[in-house]
Parts: C-alpha cells; sequence; structure tokens
C-alpha cells in the first residue's frame, strides 16, 4: 500500500490506515473464498486497490450522495470507495451469498457505518441513486438494462448522475455494440506507473439520459 501514498496524495492517514487493514482481511477471506485469482493475491494493492482509488482524481461526491455498487464481488469499487467518500451512502450488491457475506465482515470489522451489502439481483431492486459502479463485471448493454431503474437524474457532483464502469477493449467497439458514448473517459495507465496491465483499462461515465439509447442485450442463443 505504501507504494500508493505517492500518487494519491488525495488520501489522509486514517483512510490508508483503513485500507491497509481492508487489504489484510481481502487476503484472509480470499484463503477460503477465491475473491482475486489466487495467482494475483500478491498483486492485490497494486492491481485492484489502486484502479478504484482513481476515482478520487475526478469524482467528488457532496455529503448524501447515494452509489449502488452492482456486481461488488469482494467489495470492488464499492469498500474501497466508502473509505474514500465517507460522507456518501453506498449499497453493494452481488447475487452470490457468500461474495456478499465477506462483504458484510469486512463492513463490521472495519466500522465502515456508510456501507449496506445486500444479497440481490441488480434488475430486482428500484431504488433513486446517484451513481451506479461496476468493474466490467457483464456485457455493457446488459449491465445498463439490469441497472438503469436504480438512477435517478441531477448533476450535482463533479459528474452528472450516471453509470461509472470501470471498462477495458477498444472504445470503439464498445461504441458499437452498445451504441452509446460515455461523457467522460479516464484512462488507468498512464497514472498507474505506465503499468501494461492497465493498458487500455479507464474508468467511463455514461450519464443517466443517456442510457435509454442503450442497445438492448443479444438474446440467448
Amino acid at each position: 500500500m505504501q507504494n500508493l501514498h505517492s500518487i494519491f496524495p488525495e488520501l489522509n492517514e486514517a483512510q490508508w490506515a483503513k485500507l491497509t487493514e481492508m487489504a489484510a482481511l481481502h487476503r484472509e477471506w480470499n484463503e477460503k473464498i477465491n475473491l482475486v485469482s489466487r495467482k494475483d493475491i500478491e498483486n492485490l494493492e497494486r492491481h485492484h486497490y489502486a484502479p478504484c482509488i482513481a476515482a478520487v482524481k475526478f469524482l467528488k461526491l457532496q455529503p448524501g450522495a447515494k452509489i449502488i455498487d452492482v456486481g461488488t464481488g469482494g467489495g470492488f469499487p464499492g469498500l474501497i470507495l466508502a473509505v474514500l467518500y465517507p460522507n456518501a451512502e453506498f449499497t453493494l450488491v452481488d447475487s452470490v451469498g457468500k461474495k456478499i457475506l465477506v462483504v458484510e465482515d469486512i463492513v463490521k470489522r472495519l466500522n465502515l457505518k456508510n456501507v449496506q451489502p445486500i444479497v440481490a439481483r441488480a434488475e430486482t431492486l428500484s431504488h433513486d441513486h446517484d451513481f451506479i459502479t461496476g468493474r466490467a463485471v457483464a456485457d455493457l448493454r446488459t449491465f445498463v438494462h439490469q441497472t438503469k431503474q436504480l438512477i435517478i437524474h441531477g448533476v450535482k457532483h463533479s459528474l452528472p448522475n450516471g453509470i461509472l464502469y470501470w471498462q477495458g477493449g477498444d472504445p470503439a467497439v464498445e461504441k458499437a455494440n452498445s451504441g452509446i458514448n460515455p461523457f467522460f473517459s479516464f484512462e488507468l495507465r498512464p497514472l498507474l506507473w505506465n503499468d501494461e496491465k492497465f493498458e487500455g483499462k479507464r474508468i467511463v461515465l455514461y450519464r443517466s439520459q443517456d442510457l435509454p439509447k442503450c442497445k438492448k442485450p443479444d438474446l440467448p442463443a
């Protein structure tokens, strides 16, 4: 975690301490449940925490902001963002119960008062959130059509309300497949040590008002 300090001077010592403790808990749980590839667990902070923390470079939230992290898995990016934005409210959703058990344990042991973990499928929920977050958990078209009912229109934070998506691949191909362009895009490789691991990886924002234009996902064969 120490190697991340110089890249993210926006964080205070209490936040770094919380993230360090969280990483230890993720490693503890990864021995029991495969949250992160076993061969990649040594790079937990560099490959998994750093791209989540990168949101601080552009995302400023007003107090009381509501964020829902869909397909949170072991809490990426939701748990990390909850430490970065203690005045925002986070709902972390996954349909896999054992992964939410991990999130619940970490939330309890770190005393994260601004996180509510839920076992559910996103398409069964209906709440008013400023942002939906997702870490390439599905085809973009599927993700949009399963989650767009969770968001409300608005522009009161540093970015308009919408879907914040940790995404890879060719942007032109994604645009052709989905029919929508991101309003905002942040490339990760230049920030994160110019590591080729992050080539083509970015955080993008799709505005809430653009989501209805997204093409429908393909029907199952």
